[in-house]
C-alpha cells in the first residue's frame, strides 16, 4: 500500500487551508512544526532553509536524534565509570538507562535505514507501522530512564545528565510527531481479516512434533508445519542439551526469522533463574510442558533495591519471541510493592497458554507490538502495565487480595505522548477474583488507572465479574489525564459490565463497533501480517 503524506489527507478535509501548501513546493520550518507537541522547540531544531515535506524533516530529525543518543550513551558510561560513590539504587538506575539508550540507538538506526530506503510516496504500510512502533518505543525508553533516575534520587537540575536527558525527550517527541504527520497512519485500508463481529479470521496453526499436544487443543483451523532452524531441550536432570534456560539462550544462534524459529523446549520443573532474551537473540520460541509444569521463578523487587524495570524474572527484548506453555512467577509478595514477573519489550512477540503470577506490577508490557492468547495473569495493583501496543485475547485476569488499605487495578497503561501507537486492548477475556479476594467485599477493584497523560486501554466483548467497582476506572492523582486518556468499553458482559455508573471523565467512552474495530488484532498490532508464522491461534 502507498502511504500518503498527511498534507494529502488534510487537503481532502480542509482544502482551503492546505491545498496551496501541499502543491506549492517546500514546507517552511515554522509550518512543519505546527503539528508537533512543542512547536517552538521544534523550530530551534530544524534547518533555516525549507525542506520539501514532513518526510524530509522527519529524516533530518532522526539523524539529529541518533547523534543525541550516541552522546547520551557515552555520558552515562562516563558517569558510571567516574563515580565510585554511587548508591546501589543509582547504579541500578544508570545501568537501566544505559541499556535503554543502546536500544534507542538501535531503534533510530533501524528507523533511518527504513526511511532512507524509500521516499514519501513509496513507504509501504508495514514499513510505516515499523517506524511508528520504533519511534514510539524510543519515547518510552527515555521516560523509563527519567523515572529510574528520579526514583533513585540521583537526577537533579544542574546534573550533567539532566539537560541531555530532558532535551533528548523533547527531540524524540518532536521527531515522532513529525513522522506520524508524514504518513496517513490513521487512514489505512482495512482488509477482509480486520473484522470485529462478522465471523472470525484464524491464524494458520500447527503442532510441532516436540510440543506436548496437551497444550494445543483442537479447533485451531487449518494446520501447517512450524518452520524451525533448530531445536534444543532444557532439563534439570541432564536428559536434555542444557540444564538451565540461560545457557540455552546464550548458545542460541543468530536468526533473522526468515527460515523459522530457534526452539528451546523446556521440560517440566522449577527453574530458579532470571532469564533474559537479549536484543540480539531474535525469533526464539520457548516451549514448556504447560502452565504449572514448566515454571520460571524469582523474587526481585523494589523494596530490596531493584528498579521496577530490572525486577523481572523473565525479561524479553529479542524480536519475534514466542512463549508457549510456561508459568513465570515473582514470589516477592504484596509487601514488596513493584515486583515484575515478565517484562516484555520485544516487537512481534507472542505468549500463548502461559501464566504470569505476582502481585503489584506482575506483567510489564513495556513497549513494541505484542500478543497474548489464552494466558492467565494474577495480580493486585497495576498488574498489567506498560506502554506496548498489546492485545490480550481469550485471557484470564485473576485479581488477588492486596495489602491492607490497597485497592486493585487491573491495568495502568503508560502512553505519554499523543503520537505513540500504543495502548492495551483486552478482547474476550475474563476478569475474576481469586479465592483469597472473593470473601473481601470491602476491597475495591477497578479496570485501570492512568499512569501517563495519554493512557489508552479498552475492554471489549469480555466477561467482567462482580468484583469490578461500578465506576469502572479510578484516577491516578486528582484530575491528572482524565481528559486526555482514552478508556473504552464495548459489548462486555457479566455483573461488572454495566456502564450506567461509570466515571464521567471526558476520556471515557462507551464504544461503537467502528471505535472498537481500531483495537482488533489486525488493526492495532498488525497481527494478520506476523501471527500466522507463530502457529498461535488468533481471532
Amino acid at each position: 500500500m502507498t502511504i500518503m503524506p498527511l498534507f494529502f489527507v488534510l487537503t481532502l478535509l480542509f482544502p482551503s487551508s492546505f491545498s496551496q501548501n501541499y502543491s506549492s513546493g517546500p514546507v517552511a520550518p515554522d509550518h512543519a512544526c505546527t503539528f508537533t507537541t512543542d512547536p517552538s522547540f521544534c523550530q530551534s531544531l530544524l534547518p533555516s532553509e525549507s525542506l520539501s515535506n514532513f518526510y524530509g524533516y522527519g529524516q533530518y530529525l532522526i539523524k539529529k536524534s541518533l547523534q543525541q543518543s550516541y552522546a547520551f550513551s557515552s555520558l552515562i558510561n562516563e558517569t558510571i565509570r567516574d563515580n565510585a560513590t554511587l548508591t546501589p539504587q543509582a547504579a541500578a538506575a544508570l545501568n537501566d538507562c544505559l541499556l535503554l539508550s543502546e536500544l534507542t540507538t538501535d531503534f533510530l538506526s533501524s528507523s533511518l535505514s527504513t526511511l532512507d530506503s524509500c521516499d514519501t510516496t513509496s513507504l509501504a504500510e508495514d514499513q510505516a507501522d515499523l517506524v511508528h512502533t520504533l519511534m514510539s518505543g524510543i519515547v518510552t525508553n527515555q521516560r523509563t530512564c527519567l523515572d529510574a533516575l528520579t526514583q533513585a534520587s540521583f537526577l537533579r537540575r544542574g546534573h550533567k545528565l539532566y539537560a541531555p536527558l530532558m532535551n533528548g525527550s523533547q527531540l524524540y517527541s518532536v521527531s515522532l510527531a513529525m513522522l506520524t504527520n508524514s504518513w496517513a497512519f490513521k487512514h489505512k485500508n482495512a482488509n477482509p481479516g480486520r473484522q470485529l463481529l462478522d465471523g472470525t479470521r484464524v491464524g494458520e496453526h500447527g503442532v510441532p512434533h516436540w510440543v506436548n499436544r496437551k497444550i494445543f487443543r483442537s479447533g485451531f483451523g487449518r494446520r501447517m508445519a512450524l518452520q524451525t532452524v533448530g531445536s534444543v531441550v532444557v532439563a534439570h536432570d541432564g536428559s536434555g542439551n542444557y540444564r538451565t534456560i540461560g545457557d540455552a539462550i546464550t548458545a542460541a544462534p543468530a536468526n533473522d526469522g526468515s527460515k523459522g524459529y530457534y526452539v528451546i523446549n523446556v521440560k517440566a520443573g522449577v527453574y530458579q533463574e532470571y532469564v533474559t532474551i537479549p536484543k540480539a537473540k531474535k525469533y526464539i520460541m520457548m516451549v514448556g510442558d504447560g502452565i504449572g509444569n514448566t515454571i520460571i521463578t524469582g523474587s526481585r523487587n523494589v523494596v530490596d533495591g531493584y528498579t521496577t524495570f530490572n525486577s523481572a524474572t523473565l525479561s524479553v527484548l529479542g524480536d519475534g519471541f514466542v512463549a508457549i506453555g510456561i508459568t513465570v512467577r515473582n514470589t516477592a509478595g504484596p509487601a514488596k510493592h513493584q515486583a515484575v514477573a515478565v517484562r516484555n519489550g520485544a516487537d512481534l512477540s507472542t505468549f500463548y497458554k502461559c501464566s504470569f503470577e505476582g502481585y503489584q506490577d506482575t506483567l510489564y508490557t513495556y513497549s513494541m507490538r505484542q500478543f497474548f492468547r489464552e494466558c492467565d495473569i494474577y495480580g493486585t495493583v497495576d498488574f498489567i502495565f506498560g506502554n506496548a501496543a498489546v492485545v490480550f485475547q481469550n485471557c484470564n485476569m485473576y485479581v488477588r487480595l492486596p495489602s491492607s488499605g490497597q485497592f486493585n487495578t487491573v491495568t495502568a497503561q503508560g502512553r505519554s505522548d499523543p503520537n505513540q501507537n500504543t495502548g492495551t486492548s483486552i478482547i474476550n477475556c475474563n476478569v475474576a477474583a481469586t479465592s483469597d479476594l472473593a470473601g473481601h467485599s470491602n476491597v475495591n477493584t477497578y479496570l485501570g488507572r492512568p499512569w501517563r497523560q495519554y493512557s489508552r486501554t479498552v475492554f471489549m466483548q469480555s466477561n467482567l465479574g462482580s468484583l469490578i467497582n461500578p465506576a469502572g476506572w479510578t484516577p491516578w492523582s486528582g484530575s491528572f489525564a482524565l481528559s486526555t486518556l482514552y478508556y473504552g468499553e464495548y459489548n462486555n458482559r457479566g455483573p461488572g459490565a454495566a456502564t450506567g455508573g461509570r466515571v464521567k471523565w471526558a476520556g471515557f467512552h462507551t464504544m461503537s463497533s467502528s471505535d472498537a474495530s481500531r483495537f482488533t488484532v489486525s488493526n492495532f498490532v498488525q497481527g494478520g501480517n506476523w501471527l500466522p508464522k507463530t502457529t498461535v491461534p488468533f481471532t
